[in-house]
């Protein structure tokens, strides 16, 4: 599915009373994704932010498919949908071995200081086309 993954291990603050992995982690851990895959491609969210062009959430839809547990290694695979004028649609799995756990959408947009709609730099929408 993806061109891009990262391992993670759940901890116990990852886990609810139960030692099953709280719903909201999940969004920390696919932001996690979401980061490395960017980083691997050359861009810097994070960086890019210092340049005027800063990435918030704007849509996210998640599917809970099957729960992990305290202790258990996932792999987080994250690929783009697609790339458009001012957004990045990226589409993300979490899974434990072939079993998925998580499936998400989740859309960024590219805004400025006064967090108004921009285009994305054409560095970083070149370094993304190559994924």
């Amino acid at each position: 599915m993806a061109d891009h993954y990262i391992d993670k291990k759940m901890y116990y603050h990852d886990t609810d009373a139960g030692g099953v992995v709280y719903y909201a982690r999940y969004l920390e851990h696919l932001e996690e994704g979401r980061f490395e895959f960017c980083l691997s491609k050359g861009v810097n969210i994070a960086e890019s932010a210092k340049e005027g062009a800063i990435f918030p959430v704007v849509h996210f839809e998640i599917d809970y498919k099957s729960p992990a547990r305290y202790g258990d290694q996932v792999r987080i695979f994250t690929s783009i949908e697609k790339t458009g004028f001012s957004s990045i649609h990226f589409l993300q799995e979490i899974k434990k071995g072939d079993m998925a756990l998580i499936k998400a959408k989740t859309v960024l947009a590219c805004v400025n200081e006064a967090l108004k709609p921009r285009a994305i730099p054409d560095k970083i929408k070149q370094a993304l086309k190559k994924a």
